[in-house]
């Protein structure tokens, strides 16, 4: 039984040791735990989050992180006037968006590994724009707007 538990704990060492450098394509689950739109009237800040999903798929600083934030924050405002749900979502994604949580919502979730805050070298910066041309490239193509 004890060779059982050497031989996990070997592999989980490795697994964690040999991680790659993968950007995973992107994608949007919306605002996350959050509506996407009013329950009650017509206001929709949908938009808001998606343009936050992309910053928080590449990840990149802590300084990056806080200003995805903060145009998060202002856009919320934008679209809805309200600075009460602004402010709550905003010390929302502050609280559960870190890069140490195990979530498909944190910090650089595209990256298959426990990047935490680390500026995005040229490489990964065309990786992002390569993977996003062709997240938007399939999203037309899905509804029909392919014009090639």
């Amino acid at each position: 039984m004890r060779n059982i538990f050497c031989i996990i704990w070997l592999i989980i060492l490795l697994n964690s040791c040999t991680s790659t450098k993968t950007l995973k394509p992107f994608s949007s689950d919306g605002c996350s735990l959050f509506p996407d739109r009013s329950l009650i009237d017509k206001e929709d800040w949908g938009e808001c989050c998606f343009e936050h999903d992309k910053a928080y798929w590449q990840g990149g600083t802590e300084d990056d992180r806080k200003l995805a934030d903060k145009r998060f924050k202002d856009c919320i405002l934008e679209k809805t006037q309200d600075k009460t749900l602004a402010d709550m979502m905003y010390i929302g994604v502050r609280f559960g968006g870190s890069p140490n949580f195990p979530t498909w919502y944190r910090w650089g979730y595209g990256w298959n590994y426990r990047r935490n805050y680390a500026p995005l070298s040229e490489a990964e910066k065309e990786m992002a724009r390569i993977l996003m041309d062709e997240y938007e490239k399939s999203k037309k193509i899905e509804s029909g707007k392919n014009s090639d």
